[in-house]
């Protein structure tokens, strides 16, 4: 089967994590320092937290935030579900943004509508916004700050897709509009650590706040201690935290890709424009991408209509092309449709999923493999056109 995405290891890569295996350290340790460097160097950010998946990541930023019981936290239905469980796990309620049909992004309209309905009927407003940039495309995040300024929240970028990108020229997870951003090194991600994520922030507060939650919210440093008198060995938990540290053999392994970031980004650009030009002309929608940005090309989405969805994707299936969805509304989802929401809250978004298709798209795939796909699609969409009413 010819995968939707797929990690590229590499000997180097392998041979980063034996050195790490033959070494003092396995887990946190010298290499998750390196790794936490070289990625706030590549942003030109001041400070990067690395933890066990951009799940943990997006929890601590929320704790880090003071999220918490009676706060609201805003995000999109197009995203992985952990966009909005980090605010579920802090006690806060969560609330939807529709996206731009276009971009696939949070759309800043309805952002703004959402807004100044809530603050002219008195309802409450968002303590934090978790805006995602869906399939490695930042998203509008000049009109965020604007806003946020306006309303008074706290912005917490969802880069997960998103690492090699850039926004006005600047990489994605410089914080220049946001309080803290998060990347992912799941192996399906642009570069990968066998399972990670990370926060990068230029808050020095918010750094120091996520180190010492991914470690059960322990600190060795005497200022914060209540007891200052005992021995270097003591320490104090000093609030609840966790068990979300990164260790060097996973550092190891995304300090190496790290090096190969910016050709795993080129090749997926080159890929994804193999598949404009494929697919110029057909009855496709693809992702629209701003002026303002380079997309990391995470996923390549084509949107057919509704009537053809089920049939497409199950045939490209059995054609042996692992084509996924991304992604069913978040707050369609059995446990968010509890909370009260369903059908028709984020019209976009549900229309998007009733046509989207993630088509494969990773830096080891070969042209060959590409027409494959290509081919594919056209003969289907040409054999369900043909079929009689």
């Amino acid at each position: 089967m010819i995968p939707y995405g797929r990690q590229s290891i590499s000997e180097e890569d392998i041979a980063a994590v034996v050195s790490v295996l033959r070494g003092e350290w396995l887990t946190q340790g010298p290499t998750v320092n390196a790794f936490e460097q070289a990625v706030s160097n590549y942003c030109g950010v001041s400070h990067a937290v690395a933890v066990n998946s951009a799940t943990s990541a997006l929890h601590l930023a929320c704790l880090a935030l003071d999220v918490g019981p009676g706060d609201i936290v805003w995000t999109v239905p197009n995203t992985f579900v952990a966009s909005a469980n980090c605010a579920r796990y802090c006690g806060a309620e969560v609330d939807f943004v529709d996206i731009d049909q276009q971009t696939l992004c949070m759309s800043i309209e309805a952002l703004s509508k959402k807004l100044e309905d809530c603050r002219s009927h008195g309802r409450p407003l968002p303590s934090v916004l978790i805006p995602v940039h869906f399939g490695g495309q930042s998203c509008d995040m000049a009109a965020i700050a604007v806003l946020a300024t306006l309303y008074g929240f706290q912005v917490i970028e969802d880069a997960s897709h998103a690492i090699g990108a850039t926004y006005q020229g600047k990489p994605v997870g410089d914080c220049r509009f946001s309080d803290i951003c998060i990347f992912s090194f799941h192996p399906v991600k642009v570069i990968t650590s066998g399972e990670g994520g990370m926060a990068v922030t230029n808050d020095p507060a918010l750094a120091k706040r996520m180190m010492r939650l991914r470690s059960h919210g322990i600190t060795r440093d005497r200022d914060e201690m209540e007891n200052t008198e005992a021995g270097a060995w003591y320490y104090e938990q000093i609030e609840l935290g966790m068990n979300y540290r990164m260790t060097d053999i996973q550092a190891a392994l995304g300090l190496s890709q790290l090096n190969r970031l910016d050709q795993f980004v080129l090749r997926r650009n080159q890929l994804a424009a193999r598949y404009d030009a494929a697919f110029e002309g057909l009855n496709i929608q693809t992702q629209h991408i701003i002026s303002d940005a380079y997309s990391a090309r995470h996923l390549y989405v084509i949107r057919v209509p509704a009537a053809q969805h089920e049939f497409l994707f199950s045939e490209l299936r059995s054609a042996d092309i692992g084509v996924n969805l991304h992604y069913f509304p978040v707050h369609l989802q059995p446990y968010y449709q509890r909370l009260g929401f369903g059908a028709g809250y984020c019209p976009s978004a549900e229309q998007y999923a009733k046509e989207a298709i993630s088509l494969p798209l990773y830096p080891g795939m070969t042209d060959a493999q590409q027409a494959i796909v290509i081919d594919t699609v056209k003969i289907l969409l040409n054999s369900f056109i043909a079929e009689p009413a």
